[in-house]
């Protein structure tokens, strides 16, 4: 069974595979064994992605662990994820439009079993190592960006560089935004952060009924992304740059406007792939929609 649809991974792919920078061989004799296809690689990472399965358990005679981590580090350094990333959401903003008038941020805790630098105590988990990820999204619950930070951590603090993951895109902000967020961001000093960035908030009351409001898109997202991408759920990773390329190429879960849609594995994409198949029309579009 394959990690992803075939209709959802091809785009993808091509899109991946143009922004690969070009390879020089810089063997003095040229006398290299054969390179894995990057290919192969890309759809192992995928399989590592969606499965959460070790490096060691997904490799095979076709490709081995120790390549793919050497290709990983290698396209990081490059910033290939945070350009699929880039190019996904500029595409959805032309095509669809991302609603930036309305934004939800919200903190989600998983586990972290094998520590490392966005690893701490978990206040939810009886202090076992844990990972938070920060989550900022549009107002139908498209990703727009995600801070990595130990499980430790308080909300109000990571509210900052959450939201300006917003100027990372050179996407137009709209005059006035509004941010929406959970009781443990009420305090003043997230209201005046906000304030000094000339946004308007909407923020649940600490000892009160729990107050969804718009808010619970967010919650849907870290939700999507939990059960969606295993890899996310469990965050064996030990380096913050590992973490954030796998949350990048994981990207929107499914469709963010159809919340009847089973948010299965996919890919950076999804909601684009979706909104074109009734808006959008190809030679080689299949018969079916998956």
């Amino acid at each position: 069974m394959p990690a992803v649809p075939s209709s959802f991974i091809e785009p993808v792919w091509d899109q991946f595979a143009a922004l690969l920078p070009a390879r020089v061989d810089c063997h003095p004799l040229g006398c290299h064994r054969p390179r894995i296809s990057d290919r192969i690689v890309f759809d192992k990472l995928v399989q590592v992605l969606v499965f959460g399965v070790a490096y060691a358990k997904i490799a095979d005679t076709t490709c081995s662990a120790t390549t793919l981590r050497d290709r990983r580090d290698e396209w990081i350094t490059a910033g290939v994820f945070t350009a699929l990333e880039h190019l996904c959401l500029e595409a959805y903003d032309r095509i669809v439009g991302l609603d930036l008038t309305n934004l939800s941020v919200d903190g989600c805790i998983v586990k972290a079993p094998c520590g490392g630098e966005a690893a701490g105590k978990s206040p939810v988990d009886r202090g076992k190592q844990g990972t938070k990820r920060s989550l900022l999204t549009d107002g139908l619950g498209v990703p727009l960006g995600c801070v990595v930070a130990p499980a430790n951590r308080n909300d109000s603090p990571l509210l900052r560089p959450t939201l300006e993951k917003l100027g990372r895109f050179g996407i137009d902000l709209p005059e006035r935004i509004t941010v929406h967020r959970d009781a443990g961001y009420d305090s003043k000093i997230t209201r005046g952060l906000l304030a000094e960035m000339g946004c308007d908030s909407v923020i649940s009351t600490k000892g009160t009924p729990l107050q969804a409001g718009a808010r619970w898109v967010v919650e849907r997202a870290n939700s999507w992304h939990n059960r969606g991408f295993k890899k996310l759920l469990v965050c064996t990773e030990r380096r913050t740059r590992v973490i954030d390329a796998f949350i990048a190429l994981a990207g929107p879960s499914s469709s963010p406007d159809d919340s009847s849609v089973s948010p299965g594995p996919a890919i950076a994409g999804t909601p684009l792939i979706r909104i074109a198949w009734t808006s959008h029309r190809w030679d080689a579009r299949p018969t079916r929609c998956p």
